[in-house]
């Protein structure tokens, strides 16, 4: 009877000290699990075709780093992560990390942690193709222009540009696309590596205009205060860069598009 005891309790104990850590992401990772937020309407970067599969660079870069965690691609549960909910996705526990197209910028810093940054883009401008006068962010003052909720781009533009531009919000970057096409906004803006996406479907319908005018940098949501798992993905982010999938990636998912391949980034989110 003591036997089974000792063996009961030598069990519990192992349990607790193991695997079972739920507290943080790689304690959950343990589980042969997680849940990862990403964009569905992003094409090159993060996009849920009519099949139901996941596709595009942030896809592979959750691919990489969930199985360096010890998750295989069997073990990922995707979620939805449209840019006004990413941060009470994570501290609601809804997802596990997020991987879409996530600026680093101080003020989702005080809400979430990032690891990375895994690429660097800048703000571009999407038009129609027959559009001769939107030539940049300063020939906007009175048109229309979409960015999706959450998002800082447009409000960019507004405080930097073109104090007289109309701002449009709507749910997904393909709504704003749509919209574009349709001829009920003048302009989309957001990053430039995503614009490039849309135009690279569409090529005769919609371009890329001007240079881009800011610095964006994507990393990998973690929750707050999680430190050891922000470690163990950025050791996965360097471990895809000075491989080659990396770039592999890159060249697969946004090659196709004409978009430049950048330089891979120096990860700098640490403390």
């Amino acid at each position: 009877m003591r036997r089974a005891a000792l063996f009961a309790a030598v069990a519990v104990f192992a349990t607790a000290c193991g695997s079972g850590d739920t507290a943080t992401v790689v304690g959950r990772a343990d589980s042969g699990k997680l849940t990862i937020g990403i964009r569905y309407d992003q094409p090159g970067m993060s996009q849920r075709r009519l099949d139901g599969r996941y596709v595009g660079f942030d896809v592979d870069v959750a691919k990489y780093v969930a199985n360096e965690l010890g998750v295989k691609e069997s073990g990922i549960t995707f979620k939805e992560a449209r840019g006004a909910v990413r941060e009470s996705m994570l501290q609601s526990g809804e997802v596990d990390l997020v991987v879409a197209t996530y600026s680093i910028t101080d003020a989702r810093k005080e809400k979430v942690d990032f690891a990375g940054p895994y690429f660097e883009t800048g703000q571009g401008m999407l038009v129609r193709f027959t559009e001769q006068t939107i030539t940049g962010p300063e020939t906007l003052n009175g048109r229309q222009l979409c960015s999706v909720k959450g998002s800082t781009s447009a409000q960019k533009v507004k405080n930097d540009y073109a104090k007289g531009v109309v701002l449009v919000e709507y749910g997904q970057y393909s709504d704003c696309v749509i919209a574009l096409m349709a001829g009920n906004v003048d302009a989309v803006t957001t990053d430039e590596v995503i614009l490039a996406g849309f135009a690279a479907e569409n090529p005769e319908l919609l371009k890329l205009v001007g240079k881009p005018f800011s610095k964006e940098r994507y990393g990998i949501g973690v929750p707050k205060g999680d430190t050891e798992s922000r470690a163990e993905v950025n050791k996965a982010i360097e471990k895809m860069i000075s491989s080659g999938e990396w770039k592999r990636a890159l060249e697969r998912n946004v090659g196709p598009s004409g978009y430049e391949i950048p330089a891979p980034p120096q990860i700098t989110e640490k403390s």
